[in-house]
């Protein structure tokens, strides 16, 4: 069966300050937003969306449901520059099978980001 899916496109994270989140994505991510405007951040990182929507309910306590995982070549260096930039520590990071590693931190508004080095993952050409 052919899938009429054309994969993964956009990761919205929900924050309480967005003008605050725009700053601390911009230097975890490493890039500026391309899109900002009250109701939307948006930002492309290597041909993907990562957006930033204002969340008006308590950021406090959110639970774990789905977590994007974004690719690192250094998945050690990477969880530690965004420890260093005030996340908080998830899920240090441990391979989970063949050469696969991956580690989780929280965001400063509760949202999980996912980290992973996986050696075999290509994009499709």
């Amino acid at each position: 069966m052919e899938t009429k899916l054309l994969g993964l496109r956009t990761v919205i994270y929900l924050v309480s300050d967005l003008e605050a989140a725009t700053s601390w994505y911009s230097e975890a991510f490493t890039t500026v937003p391309y899109f900002k405007e009250p109701f939307y951040v948006g930002f492309e990182i290597a041909g993907y969306e990562l957006g930033l929507q204002p969340s008006e309910t308590s950021t406090d306590n959110k639970q774990e449901s789905v977590v994007a995982f974004w690719g690192v070549q250094n998945i050690s260096e990477e969880y530690q520059r965004f420890i260093d930039l005030g996340a908080k520590p998830y899920e240090e990071p441990e391979e989970v099978g063949g050469g696969i590693f991956v580690a989780k931190v929280t965001d400063p508004w509760g949202n999980l980001i996912g980290l992973i080095f996986n050696p075999h993952f290509e994009l499709p050409g």
